[in-house]
C-alpha cells in the first residue's frame, strides 16, 4: 500500500467543437474540470449541453463546475471513501448541486431550464476506489493493475437514437447512476458521447482496449502535460476520429505515476 501511496495523478483533459457544429458555426457545447484534492483524490467532471438546447453550453459549463466546486468545499479523505454510503452521498449531493446551480442559472438568465439541458458525469478516485454518478450518455472508463478495462457506468440513451436523460429534466434524479469502483486503479478515462461509439462495445458494455491503452500509456510518459493536452487536442481532431463522429468531443485521461 506504500507505494502505492506515493504515486500520484497526472491528468490530461480536452473538449474539441465536433464537425457538425464547426460546419453550422455553432460553439462547442461539451465542458470538463477536474481538480486534485489532499490525500490523493481526484475528482474530474465531463458534461454534454444538448444540441437542441440554446444555452447548453452553459448548462454544461455550470454543471461540471458546480459538481466539483461542491465536492471540493467537502472536508473529507481515502478513509471517508473506505464506506459505500458515505462515498456514494458525496457524488449524489454533487449531482443535486449542479441540478441547482444549472437551474438558478436558467432563472437568471430568464430561461425555462430545458434551454440549458446538459448530460453529467463526475468521478472521485484515489489509487483504490473509483466512485461516479452520471445522468445521461457517455461513460466513465477505469483500468485496474492487472490491465483490465471497466466500464463504471453506461450511457443512458433512451428508448430512441440521439434520446438521453439531461440533468434539466424533473424525473433526472430518478435516473442518476451511481457506483462505485474498488480495485487497484491505475488509469480513469471519462468521455462524452461523441466518443462512446468509437471507445466502448456498446453491444455488451466493454471498453475498447486498442483506443484506451495508448492513451493511457501516452499520459502516464507524457514529458510535460501542457504539452500533452495540446497533442490530445490534435488527436480528437484527426481524420482518425472526424471520419467516425461529427459531434463534440470531450475526454479527459487520469493516469497514476510515480514521477
Amino acid at each position: 500500500m506504500n507505494s502505492r501511496q506515493k504515486l500520484h495523478w497526472r491528468v490530461v483533459g480536452a473538449s474539441v467543437c465536433g464537425t457538425s457544429h464547426i460546419k453550422n458555426s455553432l460553439l462547442c457545447q461539451d465542458a470538463h474540470h477536474w481538480q486534485m484534492l489532499p490525500d490523493n483524490i481526484l475528482v474530474a467532471a465531463a458534461a454534454d449541453g444538448a444540441g437542441s438546447a440554446s444555452l447548453g453550453k452553459v448548462g454544461a459549463m455550470v454543471a461540471v463546475e458546480a459538481a466539483i466546486e461542491n465536492i471540493c468545499v467537502k472536508q473529507f479523505n481515502q478513509s471517508t471513501l473506505a464506506s459505500d454510503s458515505s462515498a456514494k452521498a458525496i457524488l449524489s449531493e454533487a449531482i443535486l448541486a449542479a441540478k441547482t446551480a444549472v437551474e438558478e442559472e436558467a432563472i437568471a438568465s430568464n430561461r425555462p431550464p430545458k434551454d440549458l439541458s446538459t448530460t453529467l458525469i463526475v468521478v472521485v478516485a484515489t489509487p483504490s476506489v473509483a466512485v461516479v454518478a452520471q445522468i445521461g450518455d457517455g461513460v466513465a472508463v477505469a483500468k485496474d493493475s492487472m490491465g483490465n478495462l471497466s466500464a463504471l457506468t453506461f450511457p443512458d440513451s433512451g428508448e430512441y437514437i440521439n434520446e438521453t436523460s439531461f440533468l434539466t429534466s424533473p424525473t433526472a434524479l430518478d435516473s442518476v447512476q451511481v457506483n462505485v469502483w474498488r480495485q487497484g486503479i491505475t488509469n480513469i478515462a471519462i468521455l462524452t458521447d461523441g466518443l462512446q461509439m468509437l471507445a466502448i462495445n456498446m453491444a455488451v458494455g466493454l471498453p475498447h482496449k486498442p483506443f484506451f491503452l495508448p492513451l493511457f500509456d501516452f499520459v502516464a510518459n507524457a514529458q510535460e502535460l501542457k504539452g500533452a493536452k495540446e497533442q490530445l487536442v490534435k488527436f480528437l481532431r484527426s481524420e482518425k476520429i472526424t471520419q467516425r463522429t461529427d459531434d463534440d468531443l470531450t475526454l479527459i485521461i487520469a493516469a497514476l505515476s510515480d514521477e
